[in-house]
């Protein structure tokens, strides 16, 4: 009883954290990067002291870049992000920013490319989801007699969607007020987590599956109990070793890898805790077990 009345308050939680993300990205937008909109971004580090985002400003406020985004990294770092813009440009900021700033990367991205990528991102994503669910529906096709295979791959769906959306939420929230971006390397952590978060699922979906016929005298409700259960220290024990890895990489790895390990860490907390009580909980929904009438 105790069971059954936390996982309803958790299956209910996630839709509560799921219509708060989809708020924050109505309401906020993603702020996409120089890789899907095009632009320029110049990354510069300056020897001793760093001017303020103000004072930098104002250096570069005659220079034809558009509009001009300062943001500082770490304690002397600073990055500039502007319309695309030509060579001479780029030396002019450059030469602007003073001797002390020492250039560490400038990338330039057209507008056609930057909407081709949008284009393949989203196509990716689509393809990625739609084949889990066809695999998904085709290894559980045989336990028809107690739930449908179609009840996998659905559950399987939309807690896919639950694992994306969570940290495009947050992604969303801190871009309009953090100014964090989504770029490529942070698309292609979002595509890592689907497969990882998958990969945990099928391990609970297969022990459901092993105790529907090992356990044929039992409720289904009971089957999924116990299978959460058996794989409860695995899911968390695996989870906990990668987010380890990954504050590392967060704290230690450099400025270019804080997005994309932050996307990770969001999608691996929202993927084992969709594995352990979202997704189970979307079967006993399908067989009007969770929520009885």
């Amino acid at each position: 009883m105790m069971f059954s009345k936390a996982q309803r308050a958790l299956f209910v939680l996630s839709f509560l954290a799921m219509g708060a993300s989809a708020f924050a990205l109505g309401f906020f937008g993603l702020n996409l990067g120089i890789d899907f909109t095009g632009g320029s971004l110049l990354e510069a580090e300056y020897a001793r002291e760093r001017p303020s985002t103000e004072e930098i400003q104002e250096t570069l406020k005659d220079i034809d870049s558009g509009s001009l985004s300062v943001q500082h990294m770490g304690e002397r770092g600073v990055l500039l992000r502007t319309r695309n813009i030509p060579e001479d440009v780029h030396q002019q900021l450059l030469s602007l920013l003073g001797e002390e700033a020492q250039e560490l990367r400038f990338e330039s991205i057209g507008p056609v490319i930057g909407k081709e990528l949008r284009e393949k991102t989203l196509l990716l994503v689509v393809l990625a989801i739609a084949v889990v669910v066809l695999y998904i529906a085709f290894a559980f096709r045989r336990t028809a007699e107690r739930i449908r295979p179609w009840h996998w791959s659905s559950a399987a769906l939309a807690a896919s969607v639950h694992d994306m959306l969570l940290p495009l939420g947050v992604f969303a929230f801190l871009g309009e007020y953090a100014g964090l971006q989504v770029t490529i390397p942070v698309v292609v952590a979002l595509l890592t987590v689907i497969g990882y978060s998958i990969n945990d699922k099928v391990v609970v979906f297969d022990r459901i599956r092993e105790n529907i016929f090992t356990r044929a005298g039992f409720d289904f409700r009971d089957v999924v109990k116990r299978s959460v259960q058996q794989t409860w220290f695995r899911s968390l024990g695996t989870s906990l070793t990668t987010l380890a890895v990954l504050f590392s990489i967060y704290f230690f790895g450099g400025t270019t890898l804080k997005d994309f390990a932050l996307m990770l860490m969001l999608g691996i907390i929202a993927g084992t805790f969709s594995s352990l009580f979202f997704a189970p909980s979307l079967l006993l929904v399908w067989r009007k077990e969770l929520f009885p009438l």
